[in-house]
């Protein structure tokens, strides 16, 4: 079973709350996964952001859509129950509620118009949630931007990459100063660099690199040619960073192996200068904010 859209959950959560006691959106949820016989691995599936499952989000969002219509209203933080017009629905027993069902209802059609507006396209013929159209968009600009970046890194020259690689690293916590990365590593040759930059700004651990700016996979001959590098300089700990891919040999390799070694293929390192912004500058950015329940609870 697939994890149903929210409008597929509005007349199962309507008929849910029709027992006219109140119900939170915690045991709402349980209910609506457990109708659509969902399983484990279905109800922990989460938005692209990872910070909500699906299932949460879509049953937020029918919850949200009923209320607009004056269905369901909140009697208190995370609870709500169903209201006399509701009920009046579900006494003419409809085969099915979605959002063209609710436009009957005039509460609806102010949400619904500032719907039509923001969203572009006609609601009825959407599967996702506001959020969800928001963050698969999210995803899809990113896809789009990592692979562009991609491109971009493979066509610099060794010394560029270089550069890239030391203040990528930096970003992300590593190597102390700019200029003291740049003097521990900055041995260039054969399309990547090579040397050791310092895990933590105290210089009490250090790491070995290895980049390659290559378009063919890199094997795990490579990659135990690498771990070989780290024994000679009595390191643990490691990372192999290349613009292509590594092979499942190489990838099942490093399991194997009492050192620390970490595996940056070239979509991983595209991903990581967008989140550390190496290469890409900010356009716009927008914050998605919602109602903080307890600042209106009164004493």
């Amino acid at each position: 079973m697939s994890i149903p859209d929210y409008q597929s959950i509005m007349l199962p959560l309507l008929k849910f709350a029709g027992d006219k006691n109140e119900h939170s959106i915690r045991e709402t949820i349980e209910y609506i996964a457990d109708f659509f016989g969902l399983n484990e691995k279905e109800r922990r599936e989460v938005l692209p952001s990872g910070r909500q499952y699906i299932i949460d989000n879509r049953v937020g969002w029918a919850k949200t859509y009923l209320k607009k219509a004056g269905l369901l209203e909140s009697t208190k933080r995370s609870y709500f129950k169903i209201t006399d017009l509701g009920l009046e629905v579900l006494q003419k027993n409809p085969q099915e509620i979605n959002v063209k069902y609710l436009e009957q209802f005039p509460q609806f059609i102010e949400f619904r118009n500032l719907r039509r507006e923001t969203a572009g396209e006609e609601e009825e013929n959407l599967t996702q949630t506001p959020q969800e159209l928001l963050e698969y968009g999210f995803q899809r600009i990113n896809k789009d931007l990592a692979s562009e970046l991609l491109n971009r890194v493979k066509k610099t020259s060794p010394r560029f990459f270089e550069k890239l690689v030391v203040e990528l690293l930096i970003k992300m916590g590593y190597g102390g100063s700019l200029k003291d990365a740049g003097k521990a590593i900055g041995q260039s040759g054969d399309g990547g660099i090579d040397g050791i930059i310092k895990e933590d700004k105290l210089g009490l651990d250090i790491i070995y690199i290895q980049a390659k700016r290559w378009e063919d996979a890199v094997g795990s001959a490579d990659v135990r040619n690498f771990v070989g590098s780290l024994a000679g300089q009595k390191a643990n700990k490691g990372v192999f960073i290349t613009t292509s891919h590594f092979s499942k040999d190489a990838l099942d390799y490093v399991k194997t192996i009492p050192h620390k070694v970490i595996l940056i293929d070239g979509e991983t390192l595209a991903q990581l200068m967008i989140e550390n912004d190496v290469g890409v500058s900010r356009i716009t950015s927008y914050d998605v904010k919602k109602i903080d329940s307890g600042y209106f609870e009164e004493e």
